[in-house]
C-alpha cells in the first residue's frame, strides 16, 4: 500500500510592501526537513530570483535570504496550504487543500503581480484568482525534475524584474 502523508505548506513570506509574490506548489521532502523554502540542493529558485534582484542570495543564510526578498518587495507563498504526497513530485499530489491565496492579496496594498513557479502552480493559482486585477505570471519551474536550463529558466524568469520596486533598497 501507498501510504502517502499529509503535508503542509509554510506560512507566507510577505509584508505590506510586497509587490511581487512567488507561489510555489507545495515544499518537497527537502525543503520540509530543513524548514525553509527552495531547501533541496539542486532547485534553482535561489540563483533566479537572485539573477532577477541582481543578488547572489545564494550565499547568504537562509533568514537572510528572507530578509533581501522582502527588503525588495518580493514574497513568497504556495497555492496549496497541504495534501498528500509520498515523494516530492507535484504529479504525487493527492487530496490538495488550496491556500486562501485570495485573503492574503487583499491584504497586500502594494501587490501588482503574482508569478508561478512551475505548471501546477499555475494551473491551481490561476483558478483561485480568476478574475483578479493582479498581473498573473507562469514561471517554468525551478525544480530540478523540470529539465530546462538554468540559463533558459532565467530567460523566462527575467521578465519578473518589471514588477520590483524602481529604486529598490539594497
Amino acid at each position: 500500500m501507498d501510504e502517502r502523508p499529509r503535508l503542509s505548506a509554510f506560512p507566507p513570506v510577505v509584508d505590506a510592501d510586497t509587490r511581487l509574490l512567488i507561489l510555489g506548489s507545495l515544499p518537497g521532502d527537502a525543503s520540509l526537513r530543513a524548514a525553509q523554502y527552495y531547501a533541496h540542493p539542486r532547485n534553482v529558485f535561489w540563483p533566479l530570483v537572485g539573477g532577477v534582484l541582481g543578488e547572489d542570495l545564494g550565499v547568504l543564510p537562509y533568514e537572510d535570504r528572507l530578509t533581501r526578498l522582502l527588503a525588495r518587495g518580493v514574497g513568497l507563498w504556495d497555492v496549496i496550504a497541504s495534501a498528500e504526497r509520498s515523494g516530492s513530485l507535484d504529479a504525487a499530489i493527492r487530496s490538495p487543500e488550496a491556500a486562501d491565496l485570495k485573503s492574503l492579496v487583499e491584504e497586500l496594498p502594494q501587490l501588482r503581480a503574482v508569478a508561478f513557479n512551475g505548471g501546477l502552480a499555475a494551473r491551481v493559482g490561476r483558478r483561485i484568482l480568476a478574475g483578479s486585477s493582479l498581473r498573473l505570471v507562469d514561471l517554468p519551474s525551478s525544480s530540478p525534475a523540470h529539465a530546462r536550463s538554468l540559463s533558459e529558466k532565467a530567460r523566462s524568469w527575467a521578465i519578473l524584474e518589471q514588477f520590483l520596486p524602481s529604486g529598490s533598497v539594497s
